[in-house]
């Protein structure tokens, strides 16, 4: 409840954020009334709109999707119809198959009866059913929460933030009204730093939704060391993936279980969790790894904020914590 009650909480923020920039920029250069409000408000919604329609296509196209039936991957469907009654979505998600070779999943559509949960080849190869089931948890709760929506939404606020720096700033810089000119400079690199900070808190807004999906995932029956174990293979596979194929996902890494970019600095952290170098980590490495305090370099927290992933260890160590309060019967959930 305190992850959902956060993510409530900053898309409020950034809300009054957009609120306050638009409202400065009226106050300042004169603007008020009922019309300038209906303008800019009206070009948030056409963003929104936008993003809404041509999102999913534009997630088929780059993804290289292809959409299966239950004859062709008959246990895929299965699991994704069990976990989507589990999560009380009003209709089964369509199933994609993905050309791309990094191992990984994602979960998009305009609504819960329009989703469309999706896993690459490379996941296929890489994951026993109970990993693959829990990752498929992960995605549902994606669903469930209406995740698409809430990130659509919040990636609005640096969208006008960056459209008004660009019309201010170089409005300023190369515009016949030389008398604004300062005000509209000042304006525009105003709404640049309100840009930076807008995305910063999407990026915030993406870590907290991973982490609510992890629950989500244990919600509907999956065990956490079966998604730690996916999340240490799924960055042992990328690691082996070629840059050049990296950067080709660059884009839409947003979308994935994890962020492919980094896994080969989460393959040393993750080892040392697993003890006995089986390639996994089970229930034991989960319970020693919750006795540990984690220290992150400066650099790790760094990176982190600039990511829309939270980083692995402490994700694997939420994970652990939700393994000790189902164990504990704590009422965790």
């Amino acid at each position: 409840m305190w992850l959902q009650f956060r993510l409530l909480l900053l898309v409020g923020l950034m809300f009054s954020i957009l609120y306050g920039v638009i409202v400065g920029i009226g106050y300042l250069l004169g603007y008020s009334g009922f019309y300038y409000y209906v303008l800019i408000v009206g070009l948030a919604l056409i963003l929104i709109l936008v993003q809404y329609l041509i999102g999913p296509k534009t997630v088929e196209w780059s993804m290289r999707i292809k959409y299966v039936n239950q004859n062709e991957y008959p246990k895929l469907h299965q699991m994704v119809e069990e976990l989507a009654k589990k999560a009380n979505l009003p209709k089964k998600p369509k199933i994609g198959i993905s050309k791309l070779q990094i191992p990984n999943a994602f979960a998009f559509g305009r609504t819960q009866r329009s989703a469309r949960v999706c896993v690459t080849e490379g996941i296929l190869r890489i994951l026993n059913d109970e990993e693959l089931k829990s990752v498929l948890g992960h995605e549902i709760s994606h669903i469930k929460h209406r995740d698409v929506m809430i990130i659509t939404m919040l990636s609005v606020v640096p969208m006008v933030c960056y459209m008004l720096y660009i019309t201010f700033f170089w409005g300023g810089m190369f515009g016949r009204r030389q008398k604004d000119g300062g005000a509209m400079i000042a304006i525009g690199l105003l709404a640049l730093v309100i840009y930076f900070i807008t995305s910063l808190l999407v990026m915030y807004g993406s870590r907290i939704r991973e982490y609510y999906a992890d629950i989500g995932s244990m919600e509907l029956g999956n065990q956490p060391h079966h998604l730690a174990t996916a999340l240490y293979k799924l960055s042992l596979g990328s690691a082996k993936i070629s840059k050049n194929a990296l950067k080709q996902t660059e884009g839409m890494k947003a979308f994935f279980l994890n962020d492919p970019s980094r896994s080969m600095y989460e393959v040393r952290e993750l080892k040392d969790i697993d003890a006995d170098m089986s390639g996994t980590i089970d229930q034991n490495e989960l319970m020693i790894l919750l006795t540990k305090k984690i220290k992150l370099s400066s650099s790790d927290r760094i990176m982190e904020v600039l990511s829309t992933h939270p980083n692995m260890v402490k994700r694997i160590k939420h994970l652990a914590a939700l393994s000790d309060s189902s164990l504990n019967s704590s009422g965790y959930y």
